[in-house]
C-alpha cells in the first residue's frame, strides 16, 4: 500500500483521469480504469448547483453516478462560496461513493472563471484559503486542490497556494503546468509544477502535456512529483493508461489496432446506453467516436457520416465498413511487393 496518499492505493506513481466536462463520467472512467488509471474524478459539480437543485434534476444524478466496481473516486466540487463548498462537500460525502473531495480552482472556462470561480480563485488566495478550510472541516475524507501555475505569466502563485491549501488542511495538490491565460496552448512549464512540489509537503500529482511513455517519464524526473495525472491524451485513447504504466515498470507497450479501437468504442457505446436514453447517448458518443477513429486513413469522411447516422444500429453499421476497409488497406500493404532493386 503506497502511505504517500491519502487514499488507498497500491500504486507506487498513482496515474490519475483529470476531471473533464462532458468527458469524464463512469463510462469513460471505467475504460480507462481497465487500462490502468489508479484513481479518477467526477467531472465538475457546482456546489451551489448541486445544494439547491431538485433531486429529481437528472443532471446531478449523472454527474455523481458512480459504477459499483470502479476504482478510487474523487468528488470534484467548484464555487466560490465558503458555506456552499462545505455542504457540498458534507452532502457528497454521506453518498458514500467517494474517497475525497476535490476542489476545481484550475478550470480555465471563462463561463466558471467569469463567476469567480475555477481558477479564477488563484486571484482570491484569501478567498482560496477561506474555501479550503471550510470543505477540509466540513468532511472526515480527505481534500485535494487542482490549480493552474497562475492566472497569467504575471501571477505564477501555485506554490504559495499550495501553501495555503496545505496549511487549511488539503492532503493532495494537482497543478496543470500552464496558467489560465494559456489555456491549453503553449507547452506545460513542468519547472513551475516543480517549485510547487518543494513548496509543499503534501503529495503533488503533476498534469499538463503527459501523453505517453517517455513524456510521463520525463514529467517525473522534470517535477519529482508523487503522482501524475491525464486529461486530453486520454480522449479516444484509455490506453494511455497502459502505455504510462509500461514505462514506468519499464516494460514496452505495444500499440493498439483499429480492431481494439472500435470495439472499445463500442462498448463505450453500450456504457452510455445504458446511462441515458437513447438520443442523449447517441449524441454524447459522437465526439468519442470521433476521437476513437482519429488519425486513421479516412476516418474524416467516416466522422460526418457518424454525425449523421440516426440511430446506433447506423452507426455499427459504419464503424464495421471502416473496419473492413482499413483490415483491406493493411492487407494490401503488407503484401505489396518490394522492390526489385534499391538506388543508392
Amino acid at each position: 500500500m503506497n502511505k504517500t496518499f491519502p487514499f488507498d492505493t497500491d500504486a507506487l506513481i498513482p496515474l490519475f483521469l483529470a476531471p473533464m466536462a462532458g468527458i469524464t463520467d463512469w463510462c469513460f472512467r471505467l475504460l480507462c480504469e481497465e487500462q490502468g488509471c489508479d484513481i479518477a474524478t467526477t467531472e465538475m459539480i457546482s456546489a451551489q448547483g448541486y445544494m439547491t437543485a431538485r433531486k429529481s434534476i437528472g443532471a446531478y444524478r449523472r454527474l455523481t453516478a458512480r459504477a459499483h466496481f470502479e476504482k478510487p473516486l474523487l468528488a470534484q466540487i467548484f464555487g466560490t462560496d465558503p458555506s456552499w463548498m462545505a455542504e457540498a462537500a458534507k452532502a457528497l460525502t454521506d453518498t458514500g461513493r467517494f474517497v475525497g473531495i476535490d476542489i476545481n480552482m484550475g478550470c480555465p472556462a471563462r463561463k466558471v472563471t467569469g463567476g469567480g470561480a475555477g481558477s479564477a480563485l488563484m486571484r482570491d488566495e484569501s478567498l482560496a484559503g477561506r474555501i479550503i478550510g471550510a470543505v477540509s472541516a466540513a468532511t472526515a475524507l480527505p481534500v485535494s486542490v487542482k490549480m493552474r501555475l497562475g492566472w497569467d505569466e504575471n501571477t505564477g502563485n501555485a506554490a504559495s497556494l499550495a501553501r495555503i491549501a496545505e496549511l487549511e488542511g488539503a492532503k493532495l495538490v494537482t497543478v496543470h503546468g500552464r496558467t489560465r491565460e494559456q489555456q491549453y496552448s503553449g507547452k506545460a512549464d513542468w519547472e513551475g509544477i516543480a517549485k510547487v512540489r518543494r513548496a509543499v509537503s503534501i503529495p503533488v500529482v503533476a498534469n499538463g502535456d503527459i501523453a505517453d511513455g517517455p513524456s510521463a517519464l520525463r514529467a517525473l524526473k522534470v517535477t519529482g512529483c508523487q503522482g501524475l495525472a491525464v486529461g486530453r491524451a486520454a480522449l479516444g485513447n484509455p490506453w494511455v493508461f497502459m502505455e504510462l504504466r509500461s514505462a514506468l515498470n519499464g516494460e514496452i507497450c505495444s500499440p493498439v489496432d483499429i480492431h481494439e479501437r472500435l470495439q472499445t468504442a463500442r462498448r463505450h457505446a453500450a456504457y452510455m446506453r445504458a446511462a441515458h436514453d437513447e438520443r442523449t447517448a447517441l449524441l454524447e458518443m459522437r465526439k468519442f467516436f470521433a476521437w476513437y477513429i482519429k488519425g486513421v486513413r479516412g476516418a474524416a469522411e467516416i466522422r460526418t457520416r457518424i454525425n449523421t447516422a440516426p440511430t446506433f444500429e447506423a452507426v455499427y453499421a459504419l464503424l464495421d465498413q471502416f473496419e473492413a476497409s482499413v483490415s483491406d488497406q493493411t492487407a494490401a500493404s503488407s503484401q505489396a511487393p518490394l522492390p526489385s532493386k534499391i538506388s543508392d
